[in-house]
């Protein structure tokens, strides 16, 4: 019987073995069959990464939820001093004082959550870059970007992906500076209105004063005060390297 060409190809194709690469005729052209890809993790080790992400996707939402519940003390205390000084006209603008330097001190702390909260993010959104990506485009799990070196590496070694002022910075621009902009024009429009409206400098050094404290002094330290956020945020604006980040 003669071998048909279509035959040999069978014939051939049923002696290759896809661990090495083989090569079949095509319409009488040599051609080279790559080996498929491994999967390097079996189904019980996939089935362990499904599970690690959903515990890391649950720690980076409770920490997600402390970051919401310093915003909230701040946003509620800003208001409560809005209401105290604007609820009578010869009220002191003394709590718009205070509650910018008690908005200093949540920063501060939601600073410090921040860092935690980026771990977490920051093993997410790799697992989700490299690991989810390509299964979805129908790659397969792949490890050639190092992807699990590298979450391996920080398992192994914990720290801290970002800095404190990186993350001091953060959070200001994300959500305190429109708190401190608040703040600061609100004391502006309060000394300046009550208890009557100012008519010279004098009047606005004397609705500034606190106690003892002379109005210059009051509003020179305010300025002060605003410009070194101001200053901070721009400085650590550039020092972004979370990676977990939305742009």
């Amino acid at each position: 019987m003669a071998l048909t060409p279509d035959l040999a190809i069978l014939y051939f194709a049923s002696r290759c073995s896809f661990r090495t690469s083989c090569l079949t005729f095509t319409g009488g052209k040599l051609i080279s069959v790559a080996e498929p890809p491994k999967n390097p993790f079996n189904a019980a080790e996939l089935g362990m990464l499904a599970h690690l992400y959903r515990g890391e996707m649950y720690r980076s939402k409770i920490w997600r939820t402390r970051l919401d519940n310093t915003t909230n003390w701040a946003v509620a205390t800003t208001g409560i001093a809005l209401s105290v000084a604007f609820g009578n006209a010869y009220n002191s603008p003394l709590p718009l004082v205070l509650v910018a330097l008690m908005s200093l001190v949540f920063l501060s702390i939601e600073a410090r959550r921040y860092r935690y909260f980026d771990i977490w993010r920051t093993r997410v959104r790799i697992m989700e870059k490299s690991m989810y990506v390509p299964i979805l485009r129908g790659e397969g799990v792949r490890i050639d970007s190092g992807w699990n070196q590298e979450l391996a590496s920080d398992y192994e070694n914990l720290h801290f992906h970002i800095t404190y002022l990186e993350a001091f910075g953060r959070r200001l621009r994300r959500n305190y500076s429109f708190m401190f902009g608040v703040q600061a024009f609100s004391y502006v429009t309060k000394v300046c209105v009550h208890p009557i409206p100012i008519q010279s400098l004098q009047d606005l050094w004397r609705h500034a004063q606190i106690g003892p404290i002379p109005g210059q002094a009051v509003l020179a330290f305010g300025f002060l005060f605003h410009a070194a956020l101001i200053a901070l945020a721009i400085l650590t604006l550039k020092g972004q390297r979370a990676a977990g980040r939305v742009s």
